[in-house]
Order: C-alpha cells, then sequence, then structure tokens
C-alpha cells in the first residue's frame, strides 16, 4: 500500500519571532500551549486594532498601479509557514510588508532586534513566492512613531530559513528546552510565572545563591473567589457583571474580569450564559456538597500541556520515579508539621518534634509506597496528639486526635472541610498547569478522585489549614454555635462554614517567603508555583522536586 506523506505543520511566522527571541518561549507558547497576558501583550492588542480588520484585497493583476490591504493571511507549504501580515501596501510587481510594534525603535544599527526582522523577513518571502518584488520590509514603532526599513538581503534570508527549520526541529525532538540565563528578556516576558527561568537554573545548579533569582513577574492575587453557600441562591451574568440572586433580587455582584474561581455549594445554580462567559475566561467552577466535598468541576476546552501528560502518564508508571516524588510531598509535609509544633509548643514538645525529626529522615530513603505510608501515620498520630496541646486552654474546642469519618468533634470538622477547601484549590492549580488530576504519584488513582491536587496539598495541610483553625479556635472568632450535630458526626453551620472561608481566604491571600528562592508571594500562588515546579521535575526539566517548607 503506497504510504501518503502528510504535508508538514505550518508555523505562525509569529510563534518564529517567539523562537528566535527565546526557544523555551515559542515551545510553552506553542507546543504546549500556555499563555498569560501581560501590560505589553495587552497593549500589543491596541496597537495592532486598527490593522487585525480585514480591509482591501492584494491586486490580481499586477497592472494595478497602487493598493493597500490590512490583516493578509498567507501562507507556503514549501516555507512551512503562515503568516497573517498587518499592511500589504503593492505598486504594480513590488509589494511592501508592514509590521506594527507597540514599543520603541530600538537604538541599534540594524534598525530592530532579530525576531521582529526574521518576522518580516518571512512575510517578505511569502509575498515573493505568490509573485511579487519585495525588497524592503517595514516596521512601524507605536511609541516612537515611526517606520524603520529592513532590507531582505540574502543574510537575513538564510537566517531566517535557518530559524525555522530549527524550531521545527525543536517540535519533533519533543524536551522542554533550557531557560535563558540571567537574561533581560525575562523580566517582561508574560509567560514568567510559566517558564521559571531563575527557579529552573537554580534547581538545576545546586551551587548558586538563590539571592540571585528574581521575583517573577506573576499575575497579582487580585482576582477573588466568588463562593455561594446558600441553598436556592442562582449565578447569573450581566453585562460583564457576575451577580448572585435570590428571590428577593440580587444579593452580590462581581465584575467578570476579578472573578479567579467560582465555588457553588449544595442546592446553587448557575446559569448557562453565566457559565459560557467564565469558562471562556478559563475561570474554573467547582460544585461542592454542602460540607465542602467536590462533586464536579466546569473548566473550558482551551487545553493544553499534552506533552506534560504524556509525561505524567510516563512517571506515574514507573515505580522509582513516582516513589521518589511521593516521598517528597511527605517529607514536606511532615517538616511543616514539626514546625507547627514547634512554634506553638516549644522545648516542651521535645519529644515530638525528635520524633517527627527521625520519621522525616525516615520518610526520605522509604523503600516502598507502603513503608512511606506507614511512616507518614506514625507523624500524624504524633502531630495531632500535640495539636490538642496547641490550642489554648478552656478554649471548649478540645480535641485527643484526628477523626475523619464522621468527624466527631468541633475541630475535626473543621479540619475536614478545610482540607476539602484546599483540595479545590490545589485541584485549580493542577488544571491551570496542564495535569491530568485523576493521576497520582502518591495518593493511589481511584475514579472520581483528583489524586493529583492530594499530592500537591500535602505540604501546605498544616501551613494553610491546621494553622486557620489554631487561629479560628485560639482567637476565639468561632464559636460552639456555629456548629452541629448530625448523628454522630459534627458539621459546621451555614454561619460557621461562611467564618471559617473567610478564614482561609485570608490565610491564602497572606504573604509568605518561599523557602527555596527567598522571594515573597502568598500561599495561593506558592501552590501555583510548586504545581509548575512538579511540571517541570517530571518533564525533566529540573532535577528533583523541591517541597514547600516553611523555616
Amino acid at each position: 500500500m503506497e504510504t501518503i506523506e502528510q504535508p508538514p505543520e505550518l508555523l505562525p511566522a509569529r510563534m518564529i519571532n517567539e523562537y528566535v527571541y527565546c526557544p523555551r518561549l515559542f515551545w510553552l507558547e506553542y507546543v504546549e500551549r500556555e499563555f498569560e497576558h501581560s501590560f505589553d501583550t495587552v497593549d500589543g492588542e491596541r496597537v495592532h486594532r486598527r490593522v487585525d480588520q480585514p480591509h482591501g484585497d492584494l491586486p490580481d493583476e499586477f497592472t494595478q498601479v497602487k493598493a493597500e490591504a490590512t490583516s493578509v493571511e498567507l501562507a507556503s507549504a514549501e516555507l512551512g509557514i503562515v503568516a497573517k501580515i498587518d499592511i500589504v501596501r503593492t505598486d504594480g510587481e513590488r509589494a511592501v510588508p508592514i509590521d506594527y510594534k507597540r514599543g520603541k525603535v530600538p537604538p541599534i544599527v540594524a534598525g530592530a532586534y532579530d525576531p521582529e526582522r526574521v518576522q518580516v523577513c518571512m512575510q517578505a518571502l511569502l509575498l515573493r513566492e505568490h509573485g511579487y518584488a519585495c525588497e524592503t520590509a517595514r516596521i512601524y514603532y507605536a511609541a516612537s512613531n515611526r517606520f524603520v526599513d529592513i532590507a531582505i538581503d540574502a543574510e537575513l534570508v538564510a537566517q531566517t530559513r535557518a530559524a525555522v527549520s530549527s524550531a521545527r526541529t525543536l517540535m519533533q525532538r519533543g524536551t522542554v528546552p533550557a531557560p535563558l540565563a540571567h537574561s533581560s528578556k525575562c523580566g517582561r516576558c508574560s509567560l514568567n510565572a510559566i517558564c521559571l527561568p531563575d527557579e529552573t537554573n537554580a534547581l538545576r545548579d545546586r551551587e548558586r545563591d538563590t539571592r540571585d533569582i528574581r521575583p517573577f513577574a506573576a499575575p497579582l492575587d487580585d482576582r477573588v473567589w466568588l463562593y455561594v453557600l446558600e441553598a436556592g441562591n442562582r449565578v447569573g451574568i450581566s453585562s460583564e457583571t457576575l451577580q448572585v440572586r435570590d428571590d428577593d433580587g440580587v444579593k452580590a455582584e462581581m465584575p467578570l474580569v476579578e472573578a479567579a474561581g467560582i465555588s457553588l455549594f449544595g442546592n446553587v445554580q448557575i446559569s448557562s450564559q453565566a457559565l459560557r462567559a467564565v469558562l471562556g475566561r478559563d475561570v474554573p467552577v467547582f460544585f461542592l456538597s454542602y460540607g465542602g466535598w467536590l462533586s464536579g468541576y466546569a473548566r473550558s476546552v482551551n487545553d493544553h500541556s499534552l506533552d506534560l501528560r504524556v509525561a505524567q502518564h510516563r512517571t506515574a508508571q514507573d515505580v522509582e520515579s513516582s516513589l521518589g516524588l511521593a516521598r517528597a510531598f511527605v517529607f514536606g509535609k511532615v517538616r511543616n508539621q514539626r514546625t507547627m509544633v514547634r512554634r506553638s509548643l516549644g522545648s516542651s514538645a521535645r519529644a515530638t518534634l525528635q520524633a517527627l525529626s527521625l520519621l522525616s529522615h525516615r520518610i526520605q530513603t522509604a523503600p516502598n509506597a507502603e513503608s512511606l505510608l506507614g511512616f507518614e501515620g506514625n507523624a500524624a498520630r504524633l502531630y495531632f496528639e500535640a495539636f490538642g496541646e496547641m490550642l489554648r486552654i478552656q478554649t471548649g474546642f478540645e480535641v485527643t486526635g484526628r477523626t475523619r469519618r464522621p468527624p466527631t468533634d468541633p475541630v475535626n470538622a473543621m479540619l475536614s472541610f478545610g482540607y476539602a477547601m484546599l483540595s479545590k484549590e490545589a485541584l485549580a492549580a493542577v488544571i491551570a498547569v496542564g495535569f491530568e488530576p485523576g493521576l497520582g504519584f502518591y495518593h493511589r488513582v481511584r475514579a472520581g478522585r483528583p489524586s493529583l491536587a492530594l499530592d500537591l496539598m500535602e505540604e501546605f495541610r498544616p501551613l494553610i489549614v491546621d494553622s486557620t483553625v489554631l487561629s479560628l479556635v485560639n482567637a476565639r472568632e468561632i464559636r460552639a454555635s456555629h456548629f452541629d450535630r448530625r448523628g454522630k458526626a459534627i458539621v459546621l453551620t451555614q454561619e460557621g462554614r461562611k467564618i471559617f472561608i473567610g478564614a482561609i481566604e485570608r490565610r491564602l491571600r497572606s504573604t509568605v517567603v518561599h523557602p527555596t528562592f527567598g522571594y515573597t508571594l502568598t500561599y495561593r500562588r506558592a501552590l501555583h508555583v510548586q504545581a509548575r515546579l512538579l511540571a517541570r521535575t517530571i518533564q525533566g526539566d529540573v532535577p528533583a522536586y523541591p517541597p514547600f517548607m516553611t523555616r
């Protein structure tokens, strides 16, 4: 049977621009389909707004003296590229492509940097293939209000063809390229928080001083989560504003652009219009029971990081690789539990601190998953025995250990509810990165359970949930009246859930110094950084996953 050879994938000229600027940026944007808006990208869209509207056509006959067309899309199988040219001006057989840029004319002899020169050269080559003579391209710099002419000479053509070939080779190789080192390009890159260049280089080079790491240009945690707890409430949308309604009218409003995610508890509804609007902005929607347990979630079809999921499945099938990650998750959790005990009880808990230290060392060399599970269980028993002493006396919230199904006292009721909230946060992080949430490395795969999210949250349980419970009880922000008994179980009331969610949100939005990299970030952002580092680890970008452990 004759084999039909598939034509090569046409690479967008804009992506070749990214490749010349930074091969890792090309990989993240084009291969893994990652993207994050920054001021530069938003302002660039504003500059392009006029020329992005198609207007006019290229003349079919060269006898037409002059013509101008905007947003002209051309493709070439021979070149293997496709481009949308901002403006094409023709004069008979001659054509000049014009590309719009938001910045200033760079102070260099060439008149433009290599990525921009290569991009307009591709546009010129496409025009040549379509029959035009094209010896010059132009770049318009909006901030300088100036045009710069770029000669399409043999040297630039050779550089351009080599860039296209190298980008295609990188795609076929299938491995993420190394980040740039100490590059000024990283500072304003919109994918800095996804790439983590300094962090990755520091983890690759153990001798590098982490004080050299620049805080990444991550989006600020200025967006907020919308929690809807009351049965019968309905979430709708009106003029780009989310509205929470009941039978009496609008109870609360939030601009859509400020929504980081939506959590709906129990019998709360969301309209199809609102759901389409939030998913269109990659805002996840989580459906939870009244007690906070995850029932399901909705996410957009903006799928990305397929290569990451291939690596995730490969790692999950490798016993040693999975065990190494599981050790890191549990080690981080136990070290953070020890930190909590040390801060609260000090030398009075010397025996517990010593036992937790011993167990943390054994965790690092656990020979198999069963042993690791046993070490974690022993550490949890010691920790929760001390947890009761960490609660101030005469608060009325005594606890002697951890009870889960069902929680039989107010403290365990808060811990269970808090861990459910934290699992939702971890799930949002692994979804944002592009993982398969149900495929974990420590928690066994079970239908309907986000095992990887449970893995990721392990090291954050003491720092976020346990500390929130201690704060609420010791500061007397929560009272016995905020709990109900349902059979053998103790649960939070509606008012109790509101108080607890408010407290855990404050904790998630509070800042901490990253223990490995030394810069300040929120706990919610730290979850996302750890999810990124986990991705970098299983893709072979960094040698080992570094758990998040406060000092």
